[in-house]
């Protein structure tokens, strides 16, 4: 095997040279380099027009001397990437896990992500050129070809605090980088204009400026919500603009479905039947037309599909934590919300399985660099989805942690995919994780330096303060609740214990992970200080203070408890802290304790989860974590048994207050038997109930169920509304209402 520590460069053309500068760089930037006269080892850059794609490479090795080939730039960076990702260091010499000549060709035509420079982002804000050329090279070296950009959305910019340039300077000058890197420029760019002419002259400027532009992507909704007669009329003039200025480019339109134009789609299918002339392809990514497969099927096939994937979200997504089951607890929702460091390889994995045959490769939908495990993952698949996903986490690891134990360092990674796993007080992983994570950072003191690395540390110390947290604060409530029968006022002193230090200390050295991140990279862990938009958008050091268990909700209910009678104080406190306890012989069910299988059914696709967890202005101590989420959609079943024979029942439950009016057929059937059918909720609204245990916003509904409905102490219950819809929290079924 190769063993060098002071290599040589052979170049000829002005490409193989900046192969050469990229190479000498990386090399001496992650293990050093011997710079004395004697040398051990030929690195040759050739280009050579005998390839067929500017993708392909070749490594051969004889005798001391490494020879990359390929077309150009693109292929030699590639080249270099797949060494770098195998190189490691040993006794001072530089050397590689496995032989790694042959010939390379990637799987799929387009490998890309998107970068956008907006200020919605959760990291690029604070980015400039040259940390974006940077990144470039990152990405490329796992076999990306493709980066995606973002021009003003509405024809202006709005350029925020952070921002050291304009959102199309930036794009424009980096258009020169990629240009130079030989990577494909593509352009999320949505038709927010209200008219053709001022859409036009936005791109034109735009068109005219970029040094290279090889796809437009004008999204067909979500933004840019338009009939598809006008973003075909759109599409046909800015190609013509493109083409002016820019020969080789293509025009690629999304089928994304604006919600409010139910048509939108079959209108789309007919269009792209017609065969225009100015599409040279489609995309499909959220809030789709169609399935993939179907779209597939009906689109001509001369028309290639390219997917936008959604990499960097956790929920309110188009793939969600846990996707296919959608069970991720509700504390690891309300921390890590929407945007959080999120390294799910064995998850993305499954989805590029299901998606690759259908289309031509990808460019994925990111907001930041909190997915950058993601990325990696994705670019390889799609050069080679054959890659075993541990080998490539141990070449992120090699690449990007030099000097580790990669094989430890890749274990840490699918440890913090594990974490998400079940619930957190149950899940001894997490605890491990840290412990990898944390002695890593002793073995490795640099690393305190390394963004990615503090990215994971950083996960994991978060994902170990919630289970700690968890475990704590449990604690007191089931010690308060066995309390408060006798005294109540002893249980509030125990519910307002404070944290130990455990857990305290854990939290100083997250806040000291995110200042750091934010200082080397600009990543917005929080929305005053590091100037997140929003705390939906990655500002995890403002969501991991909201509460995580029901002791806020119960310190809410003692205010409450104080404008009572202070005869009726202790009855109600209790009540409280058995909000969820029902008899044997009676049943509670809540979406967000117990999941979406009640009684081993399954919901019909198509559902939303709106999760409230994670949102300041819901999770603000008035709302018990039993309300954490909100099951959206047509219909809702759900089956127990183990009720009392020849009883009846009231049915409660919970909904969102969701007015709506034309919501005509609302119906509960209970093993097939319709317990109510009419106008939305019906039943008899349990206003005890709502000014007890519900915050603004939600309601109470019962229904009765005749005993005659249940048989042999089972129920096979059914809730649909096929207009709107409804949004469902929790329900109980007892013998006796709540009063």
């Amino acid at each position: 095997m190769l063993r060098f520590s002071a290599p040589e460069f052979i170049f000829h053309t002005p490409e193989e040279k900046k192969a050469a500068d990229i190479f000498y760089n990386e090399l001496k930037d992650r293990h050093g380099i011997n710079e004395c006269e004697e040398k051990d080892v030929k690195f040759v850059f050739s280009q050579s027009d005998s390839f067929i794609s500017p993708d392909d490479f070749e490594i051969t090795e004889n005798n001391k001397e490494m020879t990359f080939s390929a077309m150009g730039i693109r292929g030699l960076i590639f080249a270099i990437g797949l060494f770098l990702r195998k190189a490691f260091s040993d006794k001072g010499e530089i050397t590689l896990v496995s032989d790694i000549t042959g010939k390379y060709s990637p799987d799929k035509k387009i490998r890309g992500h998107q970068v956008g420079y907006r200020d919605t982002s959760n990291t690029y804000e604070a980015w400039d050129i040259g940390q974006y050329k940077r990144y470039y090279l990152d990405m490329m070296f796992f076999g990306t070809n493709t980066s995606e950009h973002i021009p003003y959305e509405n024809g202006c910019s709005n350029k925020n605090a952070l921002m050291r340039r304009d959102e199309q300077e930036l794009l424009t000058l980096s258009s020169k980088d990629m240009k130079e890197l030989g990577l494909d420029v593509s352009v999320w760019y949505p038709n927010c204009e209200k008219d053709m002419e001022t859409a036009c002259k936005n791109r034109e400027k735009l068109f005219s400026e970029a040094e290279k532009l090889d796809f437009i992507f004008p999204p067909g909704g979500d933004p840019g919500d338009i009939e598809p007669e006008e973003l075909f009329e759109r599409c046909k003039a800015f190609r013509e603009i493109l083409k002016k200025y820019h020969p080789e480019g293509e025009m690629w339109p999304s089928a994304q479905q604006p919600h409010h134009l139910p048509d939108w789609g079959t209108k789309f299918l007919a269009l792209m039947k017609k065969k225009p002339d100015f599409i040279d392809g489609v995309i499909t990514g959220p809030n789709a037309a169609f399935p993939l497969d179907i779209l597939r099927r009906y689109l001509p096939g001369e028309y290639p599909i390219r997917l936008y994937p959604d990499i960097t979200h956790n929920l309110r997504c188009e793939y969600p934590v846990h996707f296919d089951r959608d069970d991720w607890h509700y504390a690891l929702q309300t921390v890590n919300g929407r945007e959080s460091i999120n390294p799910r390889p064995t998850e993305y994995k499954k989805i590029h399985e299901n998606t690759r045959g259908y289309v031509i490769g990808s460019v994925s939908y990111s907001e930041g660099v909190n997915d950058d495990i993601n990325k990696a993952v994705w670019s390889a698949l799609d050069f080679d989805p054959d890659t075993p996903l541990r080998e490539i986490l141990e070449d992120y690891a090699r690449l990007f942690f030099p000097g580790c134990d990669w094989v430890k360092a890749a274990d840490g990674i699918f440890g913090l995919e594990k974490n998400w796993e079940g619930a957190p007080e149950e899940n001894p992983c997490i605890e491990n994780t840290l412990s990898l994570f944390e002695e890593l950072q002793k073995e490795n003191p640099v690393f305190s330096e390394n963004w990615r690395f503090v990215q994971c540390l950083f996960r994991a110390r978060c994902d170990a303060f919630i289970r700690r947290k968890l475990i704590f604060e449990n604690s007191l409530i089931a010690k308060a609740k066995k309390t408060a029968k006798t005294d109540i006022k002893k249980a509030k002193e125990i519910l307002l214990t404070p944290l130990p230090e455990s857990i305290t200390g854990l939290y100083e050295k997250i806040e000291e992970n995110g200042k750091k991140l934010f200082d080397l990279i600009g990543m917005q862990l929080d929305v005053k200080r590091y100037h997140a938009k929003n705390p939906e958008r990655g500002a995890v050091l403002d969501t991991i203070k909201l509460p995580l268990t029901d002791i806020p909700w119960l310190l809410d209910r003692y205010s409450y408890a104080d404008s009572l009678p202070e005869n009726e104080r202790e009855r109600f406190i209790n009540r409280c802290f058995s909000r969820n306890t029902v008899e044997k012989d009676e049943y509670y069910y809540s979406v967000a304790l117990h999941g979406l299988c009640p009684g081993n059914v399954t919901q019909k696709k198509g559902f939303y989860m709106n999760i409230q967890g994670d949102r300041p202005d819901k999770n603000n101590g008035a709302l018990p974590t039993a309300l954490f989420k909100l099951y959206d959609h047509f219909s809702f079943r759900l089956k127990t048994g183990g009720l009392k024979y020849g009883t009846d029942y009231r049915l409660l439950i919970t909904y969102r207050d969701a007015n709506n009016s034309d919501s005509i057929k609302h119906t509960v059937r209970v093993n097939g038997k319709t317990v109510y059918s009419g106008q939305q909720f019906g039943g008899e609204r349990n206003r005890a109930y709502e000014r007890d245990l519900l915050p603004a916003g939600f309601i109470a509904v019962e229904y009765v169920i005749p005993a005659e409905y249940i048989i042999n102490g089972c129920i096979d219950l059914d809730i649909s509304e096929k207009v709107n819809g409804f949004e469902i929290a929790e329900l109980r079924i007892t013998k006796n209402s709540y009063r």
